[in-house]
Formats: C-alpha cells, structure tokens, sequence
C-alpha cells in the first residue's frame, strides 16, 4: 500500500508539471533553456562511444538528449512516464533514425538479458524508493552485455531547479549511497560448465560542472559505470569486492585520510606535504590559463597550490570517494572555480587526444597494474611540448625479503625499479624522460616528520587516540626500516611529449 501510494505520488507530481512539455517543465527550472545549451554538451562529452551501440535512454522526457543519442547509436530507445513528454519527443525526434518511443513505469519495464550497450538515465533514480531503486539496478546489469556503460545523473542532497512545488516526493540521496549500492551488486550468471559473476565498477563519478559554475550548485552528481567480469571467490584485499571498496573501507576510510593529513600537514596526503608539491611543481614552469590532469590527487592541496599560484585550471581525480568527498568540500570553501574534483578511475577514464598541458602525480600508480598502457593513455592526452611528473613508490631489485614480499602482497601494490619505471615512459614515446632515485629524500622525509610526530604528540592523540598515533608512528617507521634495507626505493620521473 505504502509502495502504491508513492508511485500515485510521483504520477501527481509530474502530471502537474509536464502540462505543456516545456523544457522549463521537465528541468522545473526557469533557466532550463541556458542550462541545457552548457550541459547538454558537457554531459555527452562522459559518454562512452555509441557507435553500433544498443541504447535505452530512461526519463526521456521531451527528448533533449534523445536526439543527440539517435545521431550516434544504433538505436535508441526512449522511455518516459509522462504521456505528454513522449509524445513531443516521438514528434521531435523519430524522424532522426532508428528508435522506439515508450510511455511506461520504469519500475515495471523488461528487456531481454544482455541486449543493451547503454543505459543513460537522467533525473530518474531519484523519484524511484529505495527499494525500487535496488531492483531497477539490479536489472539494469542484467541487461547490459558484459562491458556495456550504464550512465546516470542525480540531484543529490536537495532540489536545484527554482520551479514552485507544492509538494516534492523526491529522493535527495547523498552521492555515497548510490556508489555503495552500485558497487555492491554482484549477477550471478553461473552455469554447470562455468562460473561468471557480473559487477559495476566505476569509471567516474563527478559533479556538473553547468550547475557549479552558473548555479554555485555542487550537488548535480553524475556517473560512469561499466559492467564487467568479477570473480566471486577471488576477493581484492580485505574480501571489498571492488578495489574501490578496498580503498575507501580499508586503506583510506575517512579517517586515515585525516591521519595522513596530520603527519603530511593541511590539505596533503603524500610524501613531502607542501614542501615536496613545491618543489617538484616549481619544475613545471607552469603559466596562467594552462590545463593540468593530477591522477590521484588526493584531498586536493597540491591543486589548490597550483590554481592559486600559477592561476591554472585543474582536474584532481582519485578513485578514493573519501578523498574526492574531502577535496570537494575544502573546494567549497576554497572558491576557486579553476579547481574540479571527480572520483574516476584512470584506468578507464576518456579524454580527448591533446586535452591538457600537464599530467602530474604523487605516490599513486603504485596501486595499477598495467603501467604501459596507462602511461600510453597520459601520452595520448598531453598536448605536443606538454609535460609528465610524476612521483611513486618503486622497489629495490629482487629477490626482496620475505617482510617486504608480505607488505606488498597485503596492499596490492604493483611496484618497479626506477630505472624500469623510466623505461616504461620511453616505451610510449616520452622524450627527455628523467628517472631519479629519490629514496634518501624519501629518509630524510619520513624521519622530519617522526620528529614532527613526536612533537605534536599530545595534539594528535587529542584530536584521534593513542591507538592512531601509535599505528601513524608504527607505520612511519616501518617504511623507513623498508627503504635502509633498500627494499623499498621512491622515485621521480618527469618526461616530454615532443
């Protein structure tokens, strides 16, 4: 009954503002026409290619998306609830090519495993309940074929648009909740021959940059999620079944992050704090008006310092949403418009060819796999004469001892020699490629900052607990007994793009 009385709810709401299907109606903002002519562009640029693709557009509506989704698919199918909304959209667009308009719940929609490449929904989730959300998504990774993209954009927190409501049956989640539920589903499509399971992993999650910049609104929230093969048994660290899970459950929960802010100092959470971001920034010979990519930017210091400093533009990126959560807000305090924050992972994350000026990042491709390929896709994005810095954890040469292997193996970490490293970047096509040792800073980092500890002793128990400061100073120390015994080994590499 409760279910049935929010559905006629909803039904309500939007029959009272799709009267006229105006764009003003479906976006319930007076501004909608502006709006559209900046976000619609921004929010197809995070869209994977269509070509030959299969595609079900939810909460159509009067189709400001469905054109430009018939113009690059293969088909398009657009729903909507409201009879008004599609009609105007049939009218509008059928005659662009091949798609099928439904009026129809979305709740009670149906289609045949495996037969989508995308799912694009906007504004939809947030008029579903919980539950009927959890079951939406659920089919949605039953529909996809494996690899296919479901896209989906919320208003999170509270309304954006300024239209009078006389009453408002919305759901104003917050972002953690979709990226939980997402990221817990698991499709079990096993058979007797063999065992498959399915699962979202994140390609991105960022706010509209439309609403940060005419609205001051940071709470339009999309994302980019790509199903894909997991094994059920074979768990990241810790049993997380995404490694995304892993990081923010386990190695950067809320407040380890504020530890590691502690030791490294305000707004930093990588070897040096400032001191380092300074000097290897200042190495960049950055100018006004320049575009930087910083992969795994952590809680954002070093891209306050750089847009503050050299007044350039820059796009932080992390896989950690703790982190991305931490940045965006100090984003907001900050009032710097040069800045962008997106949890994404870099991995499976699209940019233009020649898209910016700078890669630059501190202590994080640690954590992937395939350097090759990502150092490949950092050369694709930088423009002729741009330039790559970067700063990581590295090893010594084998064989390590068996404390060092252990250590390794429990954070998943993926580790090179420098000089490797270095190779990696002239594989791809880097010029001026420079590999340097930099593991007798790295000591002297680490030991200034146990003495640093040590002074701010009572502070930091004070503000966490004896527990933090000892597992803080246990760790410190250990990562300095791992580079003496030269196990562990930090490096910096810059390199050119010719």
């Amino acid at each position: 009954m409760e279910k049935e009385t929010e559905r006629n709810m909803m039904t309500e709401f939007w029959k009272e503002h799709s009267k006229f299907a105006t764009v003003e109606e479906m976006m319930l903002d007076s501004n909608a026409q502006e709006l559209t002519q900046h976000e619609l562009p921004e929010i197809l640029s995070l869209l994977p290619s269509l070509a030959a693709s299969d595609v079900l557009e939810l909460g159509a509506g009067i189709g400001r998306f469905t054109r430009h989704l018939i113009g690059k698919a293969r088909h398009v199918t657009a729903v909507d609830f409201m009879e008004k909304f599609v009609e105007k959209n049939k009218k509008d667009n059928s005659h662009l090519g091949n798609a099928e308009f439904i009026q129809a719940d979305v709740t009670k929609l149906d289609f045949p495993k495996h037969s989508l490449d995308v799912v694009f929904s906007n504004w939809l989730l947030m008029y579903l309940s919980d539950q009927e959300l959890k079951s939406l998504a659920e089919k949605f990774i039953m529909w996809l074929r494996p690899g296919g993209y479901l896209f989906f954009r919320e208003s999170c927190f509270h309304q954006s648009g300024d239209c009078k409501r006389d009453f408002n049956p919305t759901h104003y989640r917050s972002p953690a909740y979709y990226n939980h539920l997402m990221s817990s589903l698991l499709l079990d499509e096993s058979d007797q021959t063999e065992k498959k399971c399915y699962g979202f992993d994140m390609v991105l999650n960022k706010t509209v940059q439309t609403y940060v910049k005419m609205k001051n609104n940071q709470n339009q929230l999309c994302w980019l999620m790509q199903k894909v093969c997991r094994d059920a048994v074979q768990q990241h660290q810790g049993g997380f079944s995404t490694f995304q899970e892993f990081l923010d459950n386990q190695q950067y929960t809320r407040r380890g992050i504020l530890r590691y802010e502690k030791m490294f100092g305000s707004g930093y959470v990588s070897t040096g704090g400032f001191s380092t971001t300074k000097e290897f920034v200042d190495m960049l010979n950055l100018t006004a008006g320049q575009k930087v990519l910083d992969v795994g930017c952590g809680i954002g210091g070093g891209d306050f310092y750089m847009a503050k400093t050299f007044g350039v533009e820059v796009l932080g990126m992390d896989l950690s949403s703790n982190m991305v959560e931490i940045a965006m807000e100090r984003a907001v305090k900050e009032k710097l418009p040069l800045v962008q924050f997106e949890v994404s992972d870099a991995t499976k994350r699209r940019f233009p060819d020649a898209a910016f000026d700078v890669v630059y990042s501190r202590d994080t491709i640690l954590h992937i796999r395939d350097k090759l390929d990502l150092f490949g896709k950092f050369y694709s994005w930088l423009k002729p004469g741009g330039k790559l810095l970067i700063s990581d954890y590295c090893c010594g040469e084998k064989p390590w001892s068996p404390a060092f292997q252990d250590y390794v193996n429990q954070r998943g970490y993926i580790l090179y020699t420098p000089q490797r490293y270095g190779q990696f970047l002239s594989e791809v096509g880097f010029s001026n490629v420079r590999a340097e040792d930099r593991t007798e800073q790295f000591i002297q980092v680490i030991k200034a900052e146990l003495q640093r500890a040590e002074e701010m002793k009572e502070e930091f128990i004070q503000e966490f607990s004896q527990e933090d400061y000892d597992a803080v100073v246990n760790g410190w120390t250990e990562k300095l007994q791992r580079c003496e015994t030269g196990d562990q080994r930090w490096g910096l590499f810059y390199a050119t793009k010719e």
